[in-house]
């Protein structure tokens, strides 16, 4: 059974990080590649720069329009026929290393070719369906609460505040007053689950019934005051909302299973063994 977080993570990796593709693995070519440059009678066409987008990805500026970056990609495929052709004449494809990185390259090309079409063949609206079924169900719900606190530095502060709050004065004004907790507008946390905070604020939080304001709570960021404004039971997200997770999981996992049914199937001799895991580090002591 799968849960919400395994499709946020997304499946194991193995390793290796060519198993993640976006969308430009299922972009799919133009039927009559268009000619837009020469170089020395060498054809740069569209084709060209779609493949040369894939390869590049992030490293194109991102600032740029669309006419710019076609102008950034043609400039570069222009610039690189130049200096390849000036690598032919000075022979280095005939060096020691260029057939080696030549193979490696070939091998790569044809390793995303066939993972591509592993995820192209995944992603079908009836996977896409069963998993996020598989994940609704395996998610039980889960007591979440809205709350709001005020952070200070002692004890005293806290005690201080708590009893300004039951004499009826304002959270918000107090929070934004005295809270070193700035990032909050008027102490609120919004909406969370008790793993999203520590220990001791959940136990004290999850306890309190809506409306009512703590006690001073000691945790490691100081003391605290804290009021719960309402709560409820987690609602699985709709699968609109978290498609992408979704395809991201499927595809992963199809190409994990993928590469490991061919390791399985592979004879696999190592000629140097294989790295031992560290061993795990003793917990201190308790005293």
């Amino acid at each position: 059974m799968i849960s919400l977080k395994r499709l946020q993570a997304g499946a194991l990796s193995a390793g290796m990080a060519v198993l993640a593709f976006g969308p430009l693995a299922f972009t799919a070519p133009a039927a009559a590649a268009e000619v837009l440059a020469t170089v020395n009678g060498v054809n740069i066409t569209d084709d060209d720069l779609r493949i040369a987008a894939e390869d590049l990805g992030d490293n194109i500026p991102r600032q740029l329009d669309a006419k710019a970056r076609r102008q950034y990609l043609l400039d570069y495929m222009i610039d690189g026929t130049l200096v390849a052709r000036e690598g032919l004449q000075e022979k280095l494809d005939q060096g020691p290393d260029f057939a080696k990185q030549l193979a490696y390259y070939r091998s790569k090309i044809l390793m995303e070719a066939v993972l591509t079409k592993v995820a192209r063949d995944a992603v079908t609206p009836e996977n896409l369906k069963k998993t996020y079924d598989d994940a609704a169900k395996a998610q039980k719900p889960e007591e979440e609460i809205h709350a709001r606190h005020i952070l200070v530095a002692t004890q005293a502060e806290a005690e201080a505040v708590e009893k300004r709050l039951k004499a009826g004065e304002d959270f918000a004004k107090i929070a934004n007053e005295l809270s070193k907790d700035t990032g909050s507008d008027g102490g609120d946390l919004g909406w969370f689950t008790r793993e999203k905070v520590v220990p001791a604020f959940a136990d004290a939080a999850f306890r309190l019934k809506v409306g009512d304001i703590s006690a001073p709570v000691k945790t490691e960021f100081g003391w605290h005051v804290i009021q719960v404004l309402a709560v409820r039971q987690t609602q699985f997200p709709p699968f609109d909302q978290i498609k992408n997770q979704v395809t991201a999981y499927v595809i992963q996992k199809a190409q994990t299973e993928f590469v490991e049914g061919l390791r399985k199937n592979a004879k696999i001799v190592r000629m140097e063994p294989a790295p031992t895991p560290p061993a795990p580090v003793p917990a201190p002591d308790k005293k």
